[in-house]
């Protein structure tokens, strides 16, 4: 291979974000990182404690230069706590408090454990407007439904997380928060006005740009008065045109996986990669699926669409002094006190409301309804047991509840009932109000939107499934 032709392919080697499975770097890793690999995103599969996090990390920076990424949203969206749940409350938690100090507070906790940790970009906060409450994906990640709330704790969130040189990393733009299809299994489209998208979508991305965000995530969204039918992550009308054009953008962006079905499904993987580069990302995060053989397969793809002129190299060029001057930043130490010693904990009790009255417990059965885990959050652990070490805790799938022999077991004992964005769910909604119809003494938990209420003697809004969610409500119902 000739030095020119070594050159070319570590530029586009440096436009990937590649990700493992193990809690050590592989050795294909760490050979691509000396040959000018951009990165890596962790995964909850990557994360068995701090201080083997640590060692990844530092094994993965003696080989290279990478960014080294995961999304640690707090709330429902974690790695570094995968295993156990969140001690942050998550963004939806955060609005419903609304105190963007408090929200620059807590992702500075999450900086300062990702610092600890190696990490220097945090593929957070969600800046999307969540105006439709069908949605899959969002939820419990957005600040909330109106675009001032959701640009002010953006701006706070961003504020925090730089604050330790974390790099933010504010997603997902143009805005998913209008949509009810999961993009990681097809296109979603938001069909609005340009001056709708404007004064609603974008408004929280404008103000992100203008506290300094370092970097933004694409969002594999269709909007057609932008984009046409093609997903943002690929359209130079919005990541050219609308977020460096209009917007005034310079930092870095960050595609979403690439691996999720709204790109492998329709223009591939290698295609997909070269599309949003010349569309106008920087860095390419591939996602959980794809193996060496694909990410060797992108790279060559890369290098014959500059090639064949389908992507001028000057893109490349102009990906890599983007990346540079990222590195350069969160290379920068900040010598800070990790605020994890109760951050968390606090705002999830300003958090949770209690509406109605709760009574003393007596013999408590706890009754969990199972909620499929979205591909974005994963299998995290969620539900209140345990802070109710002497309660029997029954997990049911709603559908397939016997409500008679529930209700049996709950005979002369205080009936709690947890569910999870039940107003997304017919079966979860039918299952807690056949309890209640027949004791409406029952205590519901929310843990996912309170969008739907039953009417029960108490219900509890915990605005997301994080365990410091879950330790607030089991405190405001034992007070």
């Amino acid at each position: 291979m000739s030095q020119s032709d070594r050159g070319l392919r570590r530029l586009a080697a440096g436009t990937l974000l590649v990700a493992f499975q193990g809690t050590t770097a592989p050795g294909w890793v760490l050979r691509e990182l000396e040959h000018g690999l951009g990165g890596v995103t962790l995964f909850g599969f990557n994360v068995a404690d701090p201080g083997q996090v640590l060692d990844l990390t530092t094994a993965l920076r003696g080989a290279g230069e990478p960014v080294i990424s995961l999304d640690e949203e707090g709330g429902d969206v974690t790695r570094l706590a995968y295993h156990v749940g969140s001690p942050y409350p998550g963004n939806a938690a955060l609005g419903a408090v609304d105190d963007v100090e408090l929200t620059r507070r807590v992702y500075r906790a999450i900086a300062a454990e990702l610092a600890a940790c190696g990490i220097n970009l945090d593929m957070a906060p969600s800046a999307d407007v969540n105006t439709e409450a069908d949605n899959p994906v969002i939820g419990t990640r957005s600040f909330g439904t109106g675009p001032e709330l959701v640009a002010r704790h953006t701006v706070a969130a961003v504020q925090g997380l730089q604050s330790v040189n974390v790099a933010a990393c504010v997603k997902h733009f143009p805005g998913h928060g209008a949509t009810r299809v999961d993009s990681h299994l097809a296109i979603p489209v938001v069909d609005v006005s340009m001056d709708v998208l404007r004064e609603r979508e974008l408004a929280p991305f404008s103000a992100a740009i203008g506290a300094g965000a370092k970097s933004v995530m694409t969002a594999h969204v269709a909007v057609p008065v932008v984009t046409g039918d093609t997903p943002a992550t690929l359209s130079g009308a919005a990541l050219t045109g609308l977020l460096r054009g209009e917007l005034g953008y310079d930092g870095v962006v960050v595609t979403d996986a690439l691996d999720m079905h709204a790109i492998t499904k329709s223009v591939g993987l290698a295609g997909g990669a070269v599309l949003s580069l010349a569309a106008g990302s920087d860095l390419l995060c591939l996602g959980p699926l794809p193996t060496y053989d694909d990410v060797q397969a992108i790279i060559a793809e890369i290098v014959s669409a500059v090639r064949d002129g389908r992507l001028p190299l000057e893109r490349l060029e102009e990906a890599a002094a983007r990346v540079a001057a990222l590195r350069a930043w969160s290379g920068s130490p900040v010598q800070v006190t990790a605020e994890q010693n109760g951050v968390g904990l606090h705002a999830a009790r300003r958090a949770v409301r209690l509406t109605g009255a709760t009574e003393p417990l007596v013999e408590p059965l706890v009754i969990e309804v199972d909620t499929p885990p979205t591909i974005a959050v994963g299998d995290v652990p969620w539900g209140v047991g345990p802070w109710l070490p002497d309660a029997e805790i029954v997990r049911v799938e709603p559908a397939a509840a016997d409500v008679r022999a529930l209700l049996a077991k709950a005979a002369n004992r205080s009936l709690v009932v947890v569910v999870k964005d039940a107003h997304r769910h017919r079966a979860s909604r039918e299952l807690v109000s056949a309890l209640v119809a027949t004791r409406p003494d029952t205590t519901v938990i929310e843990m996912g939107l309170p969008v739907w209420r039953p009417g029960s003697a108490a219900y509890i809004a915990t605005y997301g499934a994080a365990r410091a969610n879950a330790q607030a409500a089991i405190e405001l119902l034992t007070a």
